[in-house]
């Protein structure tokens, strides 16, 4: 289970994001994977400290998934029916807020990098939807990692990684749920506040 999580949070640091009608100079769903996933690989390898993620490291990796990762329909997706009752400055205070958590709940388990290989196997088109099945393997162990992606006005975009068929974005729905059973909308907003403003303090 922890390294399915694990997994789980190293595909959601390397998404952050040629379908019909669009330039032939935008890049289809497979080449804003093999990107991402390329370039979050090369700023690990080259931290100047291995075993954790400097500010540098971490402004790095946010240039690399900047436009391709879809914050915004994530939170959405993850948050449920209490989005549909925000004004357009709460969503964008509550996409804000959901980006903070993605990277330093997620961030510091990219630690955990250790030289794991990625191979892009199939990519499969439904309307504006594109998944792009990726194959990671450490060596002993082969797992599927699932992206998908839809069409945005920049291109397309990462809303959502399943890892052996788990998704990251139910994952925060159901946890997201479990909290809203026991408070308001606004409780759950100060939580996550709370164990971002945590997360940070821990470097």
């Amino acid at each position: 289970m922890r390294k399915t999580i694990y997994l789980l949070l190293l595909s959601a640091c390397m998404m952050s994001w040629m379908g019909a009608g669009m330039a032939a100079t935008e890049p289809g769903p497979r080449a804003v994977v093999e990107t991402l996933v390329s370039g979050i690989i090369d700023v690990l390898q080259h931290r100047k400290d291995p075993t954790r993620l400097t500010e540098e490291d971490r402004e790095k990796i946010r240039q690399v998934v900047n436009g391709r990762f879809d914050y915004a329909a994530m939170a959405k997706r993850s948050l449920g029916e209490p989005w549909n009752q925000l004004d357009a400055r709460e969503q964008a205070h509550f996409t804000e807020i959901f980006r903070q958590l993605l990277e330093r709940s997620y961030g510091n388990r990219l630690n955990d990098y250790k030289g794991q290989t990625v191979e892009y196997r199939k990519t499969q088109f439904k309307g504006s939807k594109a998944r792009v099945l990726t194959i990671v393997s450490d060596g002993a162990r082969e797992t599927p990692v699932e992206y998908r992606l839809h069409q945005t006005d920049i291109g397309w975009t990462v809303y959502d990684i399943r890892i052996e068929g788990a998704s990251l974005v139910r994952t925060f729905y159901q946890d997201f749920q479990t909290q809203l059973s026991h408070g308001t909308y606004q409780d759950l907003v100060r939580a996550l506040e709370d164990k971002i403003a945590r997360l940070k303090a821990r470097g």
